[in-house]
């Protein structure tokens, strides 16, 4: 750190988990509130602070607070006007309210029994860990990272956690949903015969109104790119692995091992500028087990919109959509149900169980390690498509690459 700069090294490794550590010393660190240590107490109040106060942390605040087992009692953003708007819906002081590229560790600092972490993808493997190195319970947003050594970073930190007997949550709605779960044993237990092959897709309009032309119209300030960081390469690790993980991650988890390779190609064709997202991508993986799954994703146009993914077998084929129907079809069929209202309820449900886990000392973590694989799956993908060719996992897991550098400029 320099003239109040953090570059990216400072950030993911020793050194800054080191000053987060240090920055959260003086804090009272609670593992669980006496009254859940005795034993489950439902109505018991757990102290949390936000990481993250944008669309996606005010909307994740007010579902922790109409859960009534949380208090939020910290919130942290690098924008002040974003950390004011959760501030003042729950009336925190200002001595609670962080900004700043370190305003995670000064929420970690406040008396906070847990966070939830929502800030861009590309801090959370960096903030997550260092809760954990804190003592605090970890809730964090998919995805989990933007590249390799940021998946390896929160792998890590899960382990710590159940080490450290603390609840490490990753907020995949999917697999918080009682039928999608049915849908994947039953398939795993042979319900469609020997699967032979899958699709996977995720389509939808064009999201993020002009951000790209707002980081055109100011190149090299990342201050404007982490404004807008939906639309950041970087920041965000693309659709594929912002948006189009939701597909991807259903996949493997039909598949329950590790991409083998990829191939496929990407691109922008709307969009303009250095660092910009894609708009598309087209791949094809390869698994471990042998089996084969397309994926395609797009985000653009108008009258298609889906998350989907098929599993095909000798005995039938297994249906998912995130929007819609999930059933199996063919000779031992499921009838499944329709989703709702996925993207709530699936968070709804996390939020209990983050709870309950917590009460009840429940840190085995399963979560973390499905989400580092999917999430690394999709930057295979990524590669892939990036580059043009075709990518083997142990590639990407040998050259541990990076994304760019979007820390210069910003305030400490």
């Amino acid at each position: 750190m320099a003239d109040g700069k953090i570059s990216r090294s400072d950030m993911t490794r020793r050194g800054f988990l080191a000053t987060a550590a240090g920055a959260a010393a003086a804090a009272t660190v609670t593992i669980a509130k006496p009254s859940l240590v005795r034993g489950y107490d439902a109505n018991a109040k757990i102290a949390l602070g936000v990481i993250g106060s944008g669309g996606r942390g005010n909307w994740i605040a007010n579902l922790f607070n109409k859960h009534g087992g949380y208090e939020i009692v910290s919130a942290g953003d690098y924008f002040k006007d974003r950390v004011d708007r959760l501030g003042n819906r729950f009336k925190l002081p200002d001595s609670r309210r962080h900004t700043g590229l370190n305003n995670h560790a000064k929420v970690l600092a406040d008396k906070v029994d847990a966070v939830a972490i929502e800030s861009p993808p590309y801090f959370h493997p960096m903030q997550a860990a260092a809760a954990v190195e804190a003592g605090k319970h970890v809730y964090v947003a998919k995805p989990i990272a933007v590249d390799v050594p940021g998946c390896l970073t929160i792998g890590e930190a899960g382990r710590k956690a159940t080490r450290k007997k603390l609840v490490f949550v990753v907020d995949f709605q999917t697999r918080a949903e009682p039928i999608y779960q049915e849908a994947v044993k039953r398939t795993r237990n042979g319900d469609v015969g020997r699967v032979v092959n899958g699709v996977a897709c995720y389509y939808c309009g064009f999201m993020f109104g002009n951000q790209w032309k707002q980081i055109g119209a100011k190149p090299g300030d990342n201050e404007t790119r982490l404004r807008c960081w939906q639309s950041d390469q970087a920041l965000s690790g693309d659709i594929i692995t912002e948006q189009h993980i939701h597909a991807i991650d259903v996949a493997c988890w039909f598949m329950d091992c590790d991409p083998e390779d990829a191939v496929g190609t990407g691109g922008r064709k709307l969009r303009k500028g250095d660092g910009i997202i894609y708009e598309h991508f087209n791949l094809v993986y390869r698994f471990s087990n042998g089996v084969p799954i397309s994926f395609t994703g797009c985000q653009f146009g108008k009258g298609s919109n889906d998350i989907g993914c098929w599993i095909h077998g000798s005995r039938g084929t297994a249906d998912t959509h995130y929007f819609g129907h999930v059933k199996i079809l063919g000779d031992a069929p499921y009838a499944g149900g329709t989703m709702k209202n996925l993207f709530t309820q699936g968070a709804v449900n996390n939020i209990a169980t983050f709870h309950e886990s917590i009460g009840r000392g429940k840190v085995d973590n399963p979560t973390v390690a499905p989400s580092v694989r999917s999430n690394l799956t999709t930057i295979l993908g990524r590669t892939a498509a990036y580059t043009g060719k075709q990518v083997t996992f142990r590639q990407i897991m040998d050259a541990k690459d990076t994304v760019p550098d979007r820390t210069k400029g910003l305030k400490a």
